[in-house]
């Protein structure tokens, strides 16, 4: 974990102090947007040392693209990650490369994301959205974006991936697994960050020690759902938690034992409702914030839905929606959601820098700043422009220099049903109401796992769909 690089150093932000490295000042409840400040002028490569631990990043677009080759490559497990492995094991989020279950599970989960399984899971989106609608307007005021949107994706994928309801549109306190989760999630990040410290042994023992309750309870609540789908013998393959407990492998016959399928649904819980319900909710702030845009989000959705502004769309129609999925591929370009991954050479080699690079060092890849490189995305780079993923604009732009969901082999599993939800939930949103925000209100982005904006309201009211005789303008190319 020293990431020493064979002590090669590499550029840093100013006042690097003795002992304490790189750590005066840091605001720890935001180290991502902080590091971003610190380093704006430092691509393609950096570091910051934190006590005894070197962090090397990678903020250039290039250099980022070259680290994407997998014959080069791999996934690499950052202290973050390690310490995640307390909450989540060996899912497919935190395992290492070469542990047999990831393998397996991903081998096993394939078939969970196949066009038919998203035919299989529509319904379930569509009727989720519904509900999240009702509960908007069954209260007055504005609506709290972010606390909507983690509500819908929350429901979602845990419909969808082990037929559970956990109550979010019926009750007004959270599930009890909610702040348990977050709690969770905060214990690891913290412990992550504190490992390069002295008696960080110590700290963590207690950081673990403090959320053992909130462990114990999600570990104890999944393994009663996963016992039970078991005791009835219910299997089919209708979502996740069934294809893991009635599907072998399809080569060897090998199947998830109970602990490993937990881990896997713990996952899928933590990084896929995560995720989402951020894009959505950045997808919703930019859209309140750029009137034209959000003009031909709605003359899109009016196109294709017609007049009648509780119109659901079809499975089949989802992809025609190429303005509104522009909207959410330049979101995730300014704030992917899933912000850094983490890079290993498979073998020693040198880099287009010229630094030498060996399998037990690693690179954490900043992707809000590698989205921002003026190299690729011209002078313009943090203004919000959806017509930068037009056909023509795309076209001749360098590979791999665009990665909301990683990379590889390791890339997110789960990505088209993210697509597929975010879209969706889009389209029906912006096709029944108008929307505005407080024009006062500026951005502020949390940091857990995820990214979300934060304090971020929108005043919703019931729209009159103006269907257009054709697709809009520039909302089909």
């Amino acid at each position: 974990m020293k990431n020493d690089w064979a002590g090669q150093a590499f550029p840093h932000p100013s006042g690097r102090r003795p002992v304490i490295g790189d750590v005066a000042g840091v605001d720890r409840s935001r180290p991502l947007q902080d590091t971003m400040s610190r380093a704006a002028n430092l691509r393609p490569i950096f570091e910051m040392h934190v006590f005894q631990q070197k962090f090397v990043f990678v903020a250039g677009a290039h250099l980022a693209a070259e680290m994407c080759d997998e014959s080069r490559f791999a996934k690499g497990l950052s202290p973050a990650l390690e310490a995640l492995r307390d909450f989540v094991g060996d899912g497919l989020f935190t395992a290492y490369n070469d542990e047999t279950n990831w393998h397996l599970a991903h081998d096993l989960l394939r078939p969970a994301f196949t066009r038919e399984a998203m035919q299989r899971y529509h319904p379930t989106m569509l009727q989720t959205i519904g509900e999240l609608f009702a509960m908007w307007e069954s209260r007055d005021g504005p609506v709290d974006v972010a606390q909507g949107m983690t509500k819908l994706t929350m429901e979602t994928l845990s419909r969808a991936a082990f037929s559970h309801d956990f109550g979010s549109f019926t009750e007004e306190e959270p599930h009890p697994f909610v702040p348990a989760m977050i709690a969770a999630l905060s214990t690891g990040q913290r412990i992550g960050s504190l490992n390069a410290m002295p008696g960080a042994g110590l700290f963590a023992n207690r950081l673990r020690s403090k959320n053992a309750h909130h462990q114990e309870y999600i570990d104890s609540m999944l393994d009663g759902i996963i016992a039970d789908r078991r005791a009835a013998d219910d299997t089919d393959d209708r979502d996740l938690l069934g294809l893991m407990l009635g599907t072998g492998h399809p080569k060897t016959g090998e199947r998830l034992d109970d602990l490993n399928i937990r881990h896997q649904i713990l996952t899928f819980l933590v990084a896929g409702h995560e995720t989402t319900s951020g894009a959505l909710s950045f997808a919703l702030y930019y859209l309140s914030r750029h009137p034209d845009v959000l003009a031909k989000t709605q003359a899109e959705t009016d196109a294709i839905l017609g007049a009648d502004p509780q119109a659901e769309p079809t499975f089949e129609q989802v992809p025609k929606f190429r303005y509104i999925r522009r909207v959410l591929d330049e979101t995730l370009r300014l704030w992917p959601t899933a912000p850094a991954f983490t890079r290993s050479p498979r073998e020693e080699l040198t880099l287009s820098t010229g630094h030498r690079m060996r399998p037990e060092d690693w690179a954490i890849v900043i992707l809000p700043m590698v989205h921002r490189d003026t190299e690729v995305w011209g002078d313009d780079a943090d203004r919000f422009d959806p017509d930068r993923f037009t056909a023509e604009r795309s076209r001749g732009r360098a590979p791999h220099v665009y990665k909301p969901f990683g990379t590889g082999e390791r890339a997110c599993i789960g990505r088209q049903f993210a697509l597929h939800e975010s879209v969706l939930a889009l389209v029906r949103l912006l096709h029944r109401y108008n929307l505005s925000g407080d024009p006062d209100y500026e951005l502020r982005i949390s940091e857990r796992l995820t990214l979300m904006p934060e304090g971020f309201e929108l005043n919703l009211t019931r729209r009159v769909p103006a269907p257009a005789l054709s697709t809009p303008t520039g909302a089909s190319s």
